[in-house]
């Protein structure tokens, strides 16, 4: 079976919610990655055999958003396209389906990508397909229904959303709010600290956002990092649910990113002169309770170690989605493993922000340049996934 290697890995800056990017909708972003992805590697876009693009809160107005950002990106209208879902994991999951893709002979250069627009989610209504003949209609909010609906209410109850996921967590493994913020501030001085560095640079891709008055803005910095943040300006801020852990500033953002990467067979990188990041070594995929879905992580790097042979001492990075500090610190627990020098080393979730589908592919592009300054071996990927999902797939440097 052919390797699959990952080339050219960028993304967009990461926009807060109602923040920078918001006038920008999911197939600009998309395309925007796409054509730079392109530029980097220096590949002919006729060579791309199938563009694969997470999105986990689809919208009507752009279907099928790989397909889309292929015709957006100007790539000849005889490339593919198709959109998934894996939630949280959906970004992570692209790279995978492509790897396959690439792996079984199916394609040899597959785009891997996931994208969100948070600041643009629907409102919906499903009273109105055969009409209401009288009273009130109800417009449902997708991003915070897609949140309570996450599972089948009939087998497991009533779920008010993630939040509560991950304060059953912070109680069943006994995580105190101290713990929590103190987590969260590193993950801000983390990220500050990468820009401030330049570690970021690399694999930023600027995007052009058309203003009311005046020139275009470029954006190119991750809007949610803020460095002043410390466990006490945390400690200030009010549970999110009574009596709980989980605040805004111990827990992920909403967000609106773009980012992609080149999948591509071991045996046509010369042909194409394309240099390889990294190999995908495997991947694992598994399912947890859906009202403790931040574990997720648990069982799949258990799974994907017993495969591989490997274990957290072969690692050189681990990046674990940060969906909430109490999440993080649950995994950990989880698998008995808590390397800071090795874990989370320029921030995540919490920090640069959580834009479901394209955050797979954000960290993908984050660890692997973070692997190649270090000059390391093997970086792991994992993460918890809304619903009671667990993803983990491993890396090895080029």
């Amino acid at each position: 079976m052919r390797r699959a290697a990952i080339v050219a890995p960028a993304r967009t800056a990461v926009g807060s919610y109602g923040g920078s990017l918001r006038p920008v909708p999911v197939e600009q972003l998309a395309a925007a990655v796409l054509q730079a992805v392109l530029q980097r590697s220096g590949l002919d876009g006729a060579r791309i055999d199938d563009v694969v693009f997470a999105q986990s809160y689809a919208n009507g107005e752009t279907p099928c958003v790989g397909r889309w950002a292929a015709l957006q990106a100007g790539l000849p209208i005889t490339v593919p396209g198709l959109q998934l879902d894996r939630r949280c994991g959906g970004g992570l999951q692209a790279v995978v389906t492509a790897a396959m893709m690439v792996q079984s002979g199916a394609a040899d250069v597959v785009v891997a990508g996931g994208v969100e627009s948070m600041s643009n989610i629907e409102y919906y209504s499903t009273d109105m397909r055969w009409g209401a003949r009288s009273g009130s209609v109800t417009l449902h909010d997708r991003l915070e229904r897609g949140r309570e609906r996450s599972q089948p209410v009939e087998r497991f109850g009533r779920i008010s959303g993630m939040i509560e996921t991950a304060e059953n967590l912070a109680r069943e493994y006994r995580i105190s709010r101290d713990e929590a913020d103190a987590y969260a501030a590193r993950s801000h001085q983390r990220a500050a600290a990468a820009w401030e560095a330049g570690r970021f640079n690399d694999e930023l891709v600027p995007i052009s956002v058309p203003q009311r008055k005046g020139e275009a803005l470029v954006f190119q910095r991750d809007e949610g990092v803020r460095p002043d943040t410390t466990a006490a300006s945390l400690a200030k801020l009010k549970p999110l649910l009574k009596d709980g852990v989980v605040t805004a500033g111990n827990a992920s953002q909403q967000n609106d990113a773009a980012a992609a990467c080149l999948v591509v067979a071991e045996d046509k990188l010369k042909e194409l002169k394309l240099e390889p990041m990294a190999w995908l070594v495997d991947w694992t995929a598994t399912g947890c309770e859906p009202a403790t879905m931040g574990i997720g992580p648990v069982g799949a790097v258990r799974k994907l170690f017993a495969r591989t042979g490997l274990g957290f001492d072969d690692i050189d990075l681990v990046e674990l989605n940060e969906a909430f500090a109490a999440q993080v610190l649950a995994v950990l627990q989880g698998w008995q493993w808590n390397d800071p020098e090795r874990l989370n080393v320029n921030g995540s979730g919490i920090s640069l922000g959580h834009p479901i589908a394209a955050t797979g592919v954000r960290i993908l592009a984050s660890m692997l340049h973070e692997l190649q300054r270090r000059r390391g071996r093997y970086g792991l990927e994992t993460m918890c996934v809304g619903g009671g999902q667990g993803m983990a797939a491993l890396f090895e440097r080029a």
